[in-house]
């Protein structure tokens, strides 16, 4: 646990201390003022710092389940349990019909939930503000919770067109998509993208809904692309459609989602999540109209374009997190990438310090049924050891028989694989528990860190007075006990990991 507070332009953080000569490494969030507003700087590295001689061995910091040596690498058999059981891999609920009452996403902040995802693929302005006041509403009345809001944009999806009724398409047999609007046949369904001909191309194989069909293109005319079934299933309305391999050749905001970033300016959410994210060129151009705007809103693109795998590192650098959106991403490259994929995003975003976000799938099973498979459990448990930020749910709750037991799964996999992580798959420097002190809109943006619980907190300008607050705080929550020990470490005018500046470390018995 480190708690960063703020006294004047000095940013404190106290962390627990089981030893009194050595500091644990950890990770902390340090921020400093610019004119009347914070801004996230970087995560504070402290390495083994000693409060004893130089030259001195630091000495083992002491955790429930055995002690890890701060002078070297972290053994790989070692493994760290949290001695305060709450869980920090946070977790993203998509709100829908299912789940989009008061008392609803207050059983479901209960349960969990960190942040309420805005799916604007579905649903219109009316009800999606509906759903912004009752999240404002628990923030207001909830004392230890707080739950931010994600607006997560439509994209240039290419979908077909509407149907009567389902479509059975069977193996081998022929079928066509036409850019004509409003066509319905057994044998043929409307598009809604007029570039679908020009972007397809003879020997592409066609996904539709993320791969639970499958067509080849055998031909095409000005208006109409030819192809053969592989694998059938029933074709309803308005499904997704991609080309094995290719993006569509759409801009990433479309004129909707402009609609739709607008409105998210005007209610003030707190992250915007962007579909199908080719290039940082997109990010710069949000960037910008949100600068222009005086809007205090991160960026996190959606990693679900074949394209965007090229653009990685530029994407993931102009960007203020990731998510990686699994369904469409191995629906446009090859499913036996996308674990890799997974883990080399985590692992680029920690090695950023970006928050990163793994979606899709991860309960789908708890859609229609009361328990998860096996598999989905083991997936949640992956996307927690390798790292991530936060884990997420879609049609789980926005529309699924248990909106809340997903919830509950989720938190109690998570947890439990939390306690018995290995450190080899944890950085060098790492945090156990983060507890930081600014402002409302940082306290709600935290909310998507990994091990970060904010608190809000109001600040003295005599530095006792802010401990003595900060620890009682603490104590409150139960994240300290009489007797511990903690370290402060205040930063002087300049951040931490800078030369001229004034820093303070102190250990006290709470």
């Amino acid at each position: 646990m480190a708690m960063a507070t703020k006294i004047g332009a000095a940013p404190v953080h106290i962390l627990p201390n089981r030893a009194s000569l050595a500091l644990p490494q950890h990770v902390g969030l340090d921020f400093h003022r610019r004119g009347n507003c914070f801004r996230r700087a970087r995560r504070l590295e402290v390495k083994s710092m000693k409060m004893a001689e130089r030259g001195e061995q630091a000495a083992e910091f002491g955790f429930n389940n055995g002690p890890i040596n701060l002078s070297g690498t972290l053994n790989e058999t070692q493994t760290v349990a949290a001695s305060n059981p709450r869980r920090k891999t946070k977790i993203v609920c998509t709100i829908g019909p299912a789940c989009n009452t008061r008392d609803m996403i207050w059983k479901l902040a209960e349960a969990g939930m960190n942040v309420a995802r805005l799916n604007m693929s579905h649903g219109d302005h009316e009800s999606h503000q509906k759903i912004i006041d009752l999240v404002k509403e628990y923030n207001a009345q909830s004392k230890d919770n707080v739950i931010s809001i994600m607006l997560d944009t439509k994209g240039p999806e290419v979908r077909s067109g509407d149907v009567s009724q389902p479509i059975l398409l069977k193996a081998g047999q022929d079928f066509n998509f036409t850019i004509k609007r409003g066509v319905s046949l057994e044998d043929i369904v409307s598009v809604n993208y007029d570039g679908f001909v020009n972007d397809v191309e003879v020997g592409d194989i066609l996904l539709v809904d993320g791969g639970m069909m499958s067509l080849a293109v055998l031909s095409k005319t000005v208006d109409t692309v030819k192809c053969q079934v592989i694998d059938g299933g029933e074709l309803k309305s308005r499904r997704h459609l991609n080309v094995r391999g290719k993006s569509a050749r759409l801009p990433s905001i479309t004129d909707k989602d402009w609609e739709d970033i607008k409105f998210g300016v005007e209610n003030e959410v707190d992250f915007y999540a962007v579909s199908f994210v080719k290039d940082s060129k997109v990010i710069h151009e949000l960037k910008d109209y949100l600068k222009r705007q005086n809007a205090d809103i991160h960026v996190i693109p959606k990693i679900e374009s074949a394209d965007s795998i090229p653009n990685l590192q530029s994407i993931l650098s102009a960007s203020d997190g990731a998510m990686v959106a699994r369904g469409d991403l191995g629906a446009e490259l090859p499913i036996e990438d996308v674990p890799l994929l997974q883990e080399d995003i985590i692992r680029k975003c920690r090695s950023m310090e970006k928050p990163v976000i793994v979606a899709t799938n991860m309960l789908e099973s708890m859609i229609n049924h009361p328990t998860p498979t096996r598999a989905e459990v083991s997936d949640i448990a992956i996307a927690v050891r390798e790292g991530a930020d936060a884990i997420m749910l879609s049609g789980e709750t926005a529309h699924g028989k248990y909106p809340v037991k997903a919830v509950k799964v989720m938190h109690t996999v998570a947890l439990k694989t939390e306690s018995t992580s290995m450190v080899h798959q944890l950085p060098a420097t790492f945090a156990l528990k983060t507890v930081c002190y600014f402002r409302e809109k940082i306290k709600k943006r935290l909310t998507l860190y990994h091990g970060v619980m904010p608190i809000y907190m109001q600040f003295s300008a005599d530095a006792e007075e802010t401990f003595s607050r900060a620890l009682n705080v603490l104590l409150s929550h139960g994240q300290l006990k009489d007797g511990e020990d903690v370290t402060l470490v205040q930063s002087g005018v300049h951040s931490i990991w800078r030369r001229k500046s004034t820093h303070h470390i102190q250990v006290r018995k709470v």
